[in-house]
């Protein structure tokens, strides 16, 4: 099997309630939003900063409808499942890259991610020539050794594939509401509702530098 892997310095993330209504129309017609309750379904929003991949460096901020994951007979169940439907990258060599082999969307310019770290928190700011994105601000908790599996759905057309993911490193997770996030009138955003998307997160996540490593494309 072909592994494509990736090592990053920081990767973090959270999860926010959106509207059911906006999942559902989001998501391909083969998946279904995973509900927090009743028409509130997940946003998920991960920035990562990759130090060396095949296209060297760059940064990453990823927005992801969360779906219920597949179960694979002799797998661990994956700590999650999503539906990446829009992209933003610092290079285009990693945006071609992720289209070609993943199937990922993308907006299709360089945005730009700032990572600011401060004692107990990490702030991410993401512009566009200079044009305000999105800030997403992820609190620390306790780290400790981690290796997760992660599916992610992606489609091209009407053809529908999964990847496999598996992500190591030092793991911090929480659900103390204390992170945030604003999102900015933009193309990377274009698909939400922004005023049905909760400003503060249930969970939140934080990896240190570590590995993602992506498994074979497989079609569904």
């Amino acid at each position: 099997m072909r592994l494509t892997t990736y090592e990053f310095g920081c990767c973090v993330g959270a999860f926010f309630e959106m509207s059911t209504d906006d999942a559902r129309r989001i998501l391909p017609p083969h998946l279904q939003p995973l509900e927090v309750h009743h028409d509130r379904s997940i946003l998920a929003v991960l920035a990562f900063r990759f130090t060396n991949s095949e296209v060297g460096p760059y940064d990453e901020i990823v927005l992801s409808v969360v779906t219920p994951p597949v179960l694979e007979p002799g797998k661990l169940l994956p700590r999650a499942a999503f539906y990446p439907f829009m992209l933003g990258t610092s290079t285009k060599a990693a945006r071609e890259h992720a289209i070609e082999r993943w199937k990922l969307p993308h907006y299709m310019k360089d945005v730009q991610l700032a990572f600011d770290e401060s004692p107990g928190r990490i702030k991410v700011t993401v512009s566009d020539e200079g044009a305000p994105v999105l800030e997403l601000t992820v609190t620390e908790h306790e780290f400790g050794d981690a290796n997760f599996p992660y599916h992610c759905f992606t489609a091209d057309g009407d053809d529908r594939y999964k990847v496999n993911i598996q992500m190591g490193g030092p793991h911090s997770q929480h659900e103390e509401e204390t992170g945030e996030l604003i999102l900015h009138e933009h193309p990377l955003s274009a698909d939400l509702t922004l005023s049905e998307v909760n400003s503060y997160p249930f969970r939140e996540e934080w990896y240190q530098a570590g590995v993602q490593v992506f498994e074979e494309l497989e079609r569904l």
